[in-house]
């Protein structure tokens, strides 16, 4: 049955109640007590009147949608199906499988959800990293304890609905199906993610924890076995390869192993805190706070400098700054933002296109250049926060006029900051066209270049440094059996695409075991 569409725009205050939301509908020719319910939601703040635009479905109302189920088979006796890491990629793969009638057995490096949350402690507190557990390593994957930011620009690959759907039954809100940009937060992921893997292992699959792939066997181009933590072999003809774009022992196993891997250009840079307050005035216009109605404001902002696109990246209203190194001597950040957003300060990536002039300026094709180029950075920011996970930082607009701060405001990241010149740490590639964007987006957003601001080295995972390149089955072009599939291969950039692209690896398995 077709139901009617109608667009609304009210006030913030307004759009969070329902009977406001039922007389504006009345005001359309929507008759009194007709049923409906409210399909998307978003933020229009382009004008000082700041509008809530709601598309509403009429003629039925959310009780009378049934509540999507997610497939379960009782897969204990099926054919098992290898899958190598826990993040979205690896769990929505699993579930796929299950709905297909195969047996997902997930081995993952890293420790269970809660069991993660000592070692991100430690990493916070003590600055002692765990190579196998931390921000980046362990069930759920990077996402876990890094935001639950869930848009994306990749609908042509798959079903976003569906994704969200799929997480709504395991516990997220069902805001996320209506809100223009839905995000879960930190704090209720967890929980999120031990819902999925009971209902992995309700369905006879298996998931194993502190279990590292640590070798491949290929013969005669075909996938044989795969060994996990150096001394046990497996047997496989099917691996689903979805160990995130941090996993470089994974990519120094593949160059070993003499299987094609490529460099690909990533994006690296800082993040940039704020007050959070300083967003909200810029983006509603407001003299004093934004009011209860309002959620933290975000932004969006690009420019071209020299050439390269510099560019905001996981933008976290509300949000920490946290440490996510995967080895000591390295220091790495990222951001992410409790459900309710409203941790004082406002953060974001803030990175600049890294191309292979930068990285292989001589066109040597080695694969790795691009990660060496990463990892450079990376200790670079290390020594100059002087050791630990201390990081560098700089006031903004000391960094614009290459002025080392002689203090620093207060800011999210647990670990410390340790005041220095960020040119020493960052290339020059990158330094050059941040100093040029700068002054950009304060003209853009008036109020954005100020002191009051920091940057804090480095924001260099935006993305894998490495593809895993595979053929139209999703196989490795040569390795018959083994399927790269998420962020660490190459071919997703957040939650919500690496849980498409594991859905996409889950189906290229069963073609493939169809057709033997």
């Amino acid at each position: 049955m077709e139901y009617a569409h109608i667009d609304i725009a009210l006030s913030p205050r307004e759009a969070a109640d329902d009977k406001a939301v039922a007389s504006a509908l009345r005001g359309v020719g929507v008759g009194a007590g007709t049923p409906f319910r409210i399909i998307k939601r978003s933020i229009d703040a382009r004008s000082r009147n700041i509008l809530v635009r709601l598309r509403c479905e009429i003629g039925r109302d959310r009780e009378e949608i049934p509540a999507f189920e997610v497939p379960a088979r009782d897969v204990s006796s099926a054919r098992e199906v290898l899958i190598v890491g826990s993040g979205p990629c690896g769990l929505f793969a699993a579930l796929r499988l299950i709905a297909l009638g195969l047996k997902p057995v997930i081995v993952e490096r890293g420790k269970d959800v809660r069991t993660r949350r000592r070692d991100l402690a430690a990493i916070n507190k003590e600055h002692l990293v765990n190579p196998e557990s931390n921000y980046c390593f362990g069930e759920g994957g990077a996402g876990t304890y890094s935001d639950g930011k869930l848009y994306t620009r990749s609908k042509k690959r798959g079903s976003v609905d569906d994704v969200l759907r799929h997480l709504t039954a395991f516990g997220a809100p069902g805001d996320i199906l209506i809100d223009a940009h839905p995000h879960i937060g930190t704090n209720k992921l967890p929980k999120l993610i031990e819902a999925i893997r009971s209902h992995i292992l309700d369905c006879g699959g298996e998931v194993r924890f502190n279990t590292k792939l640590t070798d491949l066997e290929v013969k005669d181009g075909k996938l044989v076995s795969a060994t996990v933590n150096g001394n046990e072999t497996i047997a496989c003809t099917d691996l689903i390869l979805a160990t995130g774009h941090s996993a470089r022992d994974i990519f120094y196993l593949l160059h070993n192993r003499k299987l094609l891997i490529e460099a690909k250009p990533f994006a690296l840079g800082v993040r940039v805190e704020h007050p959070q307050s300083i967003i909200d005035k810029i983006q509603y216009r407001c003299t004093t706070d934004r009011g209860p109605y309002l959620p933290a404001a975000s932004y969006s902002l690009v420019h071209q400098a020299e050439g390269r696109g510099v560019y905001s990246f996981c933008m976290c209203p509300g949000g920490i700054i946290a440490p996510c190194a995967t080895a000591p001597g390295e220091v790495v950040t990222n951001g992410w933002s409790p459900s309710k957003r409203n941790n004082p300060f406002a953060n974001s990536g803030l990175v600049v296109s890294i191309l292979p002039e930068d990285y292989d300026p001589r066109g040597h094709g080695n694969p790795l250049a691009a990660l060496a180029y990463q990892e450079k950075v990376e200790k670079a920011a290390w020594a100059l926060g002087g050791g630990g996970q201390t990081a560098p930082a700089q006031r903004l607009v000391d960094f614009d006029n290459k002025k080392v701060s002689a203090d620093l405001p207060n800011c999210s990241y647990q670990p410390g900051l340790q005041s220095g010149e960020l040119r020493e740490c960052l290339p020059a590639a990158v330094h050059t066209r941040i100093a040029e964007a700068l002054p950009a987006f304060g003209k853009k957003m008036k109020g954005y270049y100020t002191n009051e601001a920091v940057l804090v080295a480095t924001e260099s995972r935006t993305s894998s440094p490495v593809r895993i390149p595979r053929d139209a089955s999703m196989q490795h072009p040569e390795a018959a059996g083994l399927f790269p599939a998420g962020e660490g291969a190459g071919y997703a950039g957040g939650i919500v695409s690496a849980a498409i692209d594991g859905q996409r690896a889950a189906e290229a398995v069963a073609v493939r075991i169809a057709g033997e």
